[in-house]
């Protein structure tokens, strides 16, 4: 048995808001990220290399607030943070605040890999990625005139004193059991619009926005930050499904429904457990999300009715 699950966010998604074709661009995406990290577990590659693959094709994908398609900060920069890590030894690995790291999930798994840390910041992170071979790209990669727009939008809104909302939607990471049993989580994300001080969320905090426990299940979620920081969301669905004898669509639930609602938590997450069950839950409106097990077809939504 194995599977995977992968997210692109989860957030405010108004039906009025996304055209067909939007809706058949976001679409494509998911499922080629699903096919991509699918088809490196059905020729018997690890969960790590395949939620490693997926994270990367979202990444590169624009539509995507992650790699290239990540949002502004309010200083007209993007700053990147991702994690990763694998649950039969719990190894991690993780940044935060890189600026010209094309692929951000690939350094964590390259901190995780290959130093004694789990996770490294801003200008360490990138003297490490130099290291390890990795080619830094200029700022100008991740500009995207739609992402630049979405600042210009709360810039005017912070200005005028009228209310604004920026979508969150667009984080992006996968969840994976291959076929030795083995799992693994990542997640990746250039952050909040207009974000100040250099603002970390929970995607690469270990425990909140990813954890894989191969004891328990695989997690990534997608949201408000700092909700799912508080209330440890990742960790507490596996020590739920571990500790508290709960089944992973239980634990899920319980979390995104009763947990993260009173700290201000929207958003979601996908799950997978040792025996390929895949829960994804979301309390936003809606949430990009794909997955599919050994034998089963590809399954693609983003509303709660598809």
């Amino acid at each position: 048995m194995y599977g995977l699950a992968i997210h692109g966010g989860a957030g405010t998604l108004p039906r009025g808001d996304l055209t067909d074709e939007r809706e058949a661009l976001y679409r494509a995406g998911l499922a080629a990220a699903l096919h991509a990290g699918f088809s490196v577990l059905e020729g018997g590659g690890s969960s790590l290399d395949a939620v490693t693959r997926s994270v990367v094709l979202l990444e590169d994908n624009p539509l995507f607030n992650a790699g290239h398609g990540a949002v502004f900060a309010a200083d007209g920069g993007n700053e990147l943070d991702a994690s990763i890590m694998e649950g039969t030894t719990r190894m991690a690995g993780a940044v935060c605040g890189v600026t010209h790291v094309r692929n951000p999930v690939e350094l964590a798994r390259a901190v995780m890999e290959h130093s004694e840390y789990v996770m490294l910041c801003g200008g360490g992170a990138e003297e490490f990625a130099l290291t390890r071979g990795f080619e830094l790209v200029p700022r100008g990669y991740f500009h995207t005139a739609e992402r630049w727009q979405q600042l210009e939008r709360l810039r005017r809104g912070a200005a005028s004193g009228s209310p604004f909302t920026i979508s969150h939607v667009g984080t992006v990471g996968a969840v994976a059991l291959d076929a030795r049993g083995r799992l693994a989580a990542a997640t990746s994300t250039g952050g909040m619009t207009g974000k100040r001080f250099s603002r970390v969320g929970d995607s690469p905090v270990i425990g909140a926005g990813t954890y894989a426990d191969d004891r328990a299940c695989a997690v990534s979620a997608t949201g408000h930050g700092e909700a799912f920081i508080r209330a440890a969301a990742a960790h507490e669905i596996c020590a739920r499904v571990r500790l508290g004898a709960r089944t992973l669509d239980e634990a899920v639930r319980e979390v995104v429904f009763e947990e993260l609602p009173p700290l201000g938590g929207e958003g979601g997450v996908i799950a997978i457990d040792p025996h390929g069950r895949i829960a994804m839950q979301f309390n936003s409106e809606g949430m990009f999300r794909a997955s599919r097990s050994a034998g089963g077809a590809a399954e693609i939504g983003i509303y709660r009715d598809g």
